[in-house]
């Protein structure tokens, strides 16, 4: 059996700098990742199968073919002219529909697992433009490190080394469509805003942070109002460094310096909000 971690994905700051004639929004964005996720593992098999288990899997009940693992088998398959045997689970840990790019962490995590299960030479182009056909977040999660991304997605660039920090992430169960968030977004285009340096520490991150946004922020807690008391909770808590949405929400994340804070926040929240989603853990 070949498993494969799909981290969930945070949006460290996101700015919408512009939009092509097709509609879609130009970004600009900051790509970390976080060591808590879903899991995808993959077995020989005669056909093509995916099981979805776990705490959200209810979520996605209904037809395999639409989940975007099986999408990234099918295609990783025809791109190799091979035909698409594997028995293939999904462990869903992540909500679902909540800013942090589960969906395209386990369409990477597929396309990596079933590479390896079929033998396949993963240096010779084998995932050119198959990842970007899957969605707008899957090349970042498909690098799977720090990264830059730009264009809608599909242009993807290592960042500076990122410091040793913790994280802690809060979803109040509201889920949101990408595109309605978008659409429901007002006002002007931002400007890119990269830096150079590797930041020092995460106090020297968190300050870098607080010179950029989240330029979805605004129309997303319009839609879900929520999203506005999950920022206040997690900016509230001792040691916050910066608090933010992450994607188009619903989830938000707070960063820390040190674990026994996260962990401790995370400990409070859980206390006070039992019916959010809340988990910490440390990015990289």
């Amino acid at each position: 059996m070949v498993d494969r971690r799909a981290p969930a994905k945070l949006n460290l700051y996101l700015h919408v700098v512009g939009r092509r004639a097709d509609g879609y929004h130009l970004l600009d964005s900051l790509v970390a990742f976080a060591d808590f996720g879903d899991r995808v593992s993959a077995v020989a098999a005669p056909s093509l199968t995916l099981s979805v288990v776990g705490p959200f899997a209810a979520e996605l009940a209904g037809s395999a073919s639409a989940n975007l693992v099986w999408r990234a088998a099918s295609l990783l398959a025809e791109r190799a002219g091979i035909e698409p045997r594997a028995a293939l689970t999904l462990e869903k840990n992540l909500p679902v529909a909540s800013g942090i790019g589960g969906g395209s962490s386990d369409a990477a995590a597929a396309l990596w697992a079933l590479a390896e299960l079929w033998g396949l030479d993963t240096g010779a182009g084998l995932f050119d433009g198959l990842a970007q056909a899957l969605g707008a977040d899957v090349p970042v999660c498909l690098f799977g490190r720090p990264a830059w991304l730009g264009g809608i997605g599909e242009l993807v660039t290592p960042a500076p080394a990122l410091p040793e920090i913790w994280v802690v992430l809060a979803n109040p169960g509201s889920a949101l469509a990408t595109r309605a968030v978008f659409n429901a977004r007002q006002g002007e285009f931002t400007t890119p805003a990269r830096f150079q340096e590797a930041p020092r520490d995460a106090v020297q991150l968190a300050a870098l942070l607080s010179r950029r946004r989240n330029d979805l922020a605004a129309s997303a807690i319009a839609l879900a109002p929520v999203i506005a008391d999950v920022l206040a909770a997690l900016e509230s808590e001792p040691g916050t460094l910066i608090a933010r949405m992450s994607g188009s929400g619903a989830t938000c994340f707070a960063l820390y310096a040190e674990s026994v804070e996260a962990r401790a926040a995370s400990s409070r929240l859980r206390r006070a909000h039992p019916d959010w989603w809340i988990v910490e853990g440390k990015l990289f």
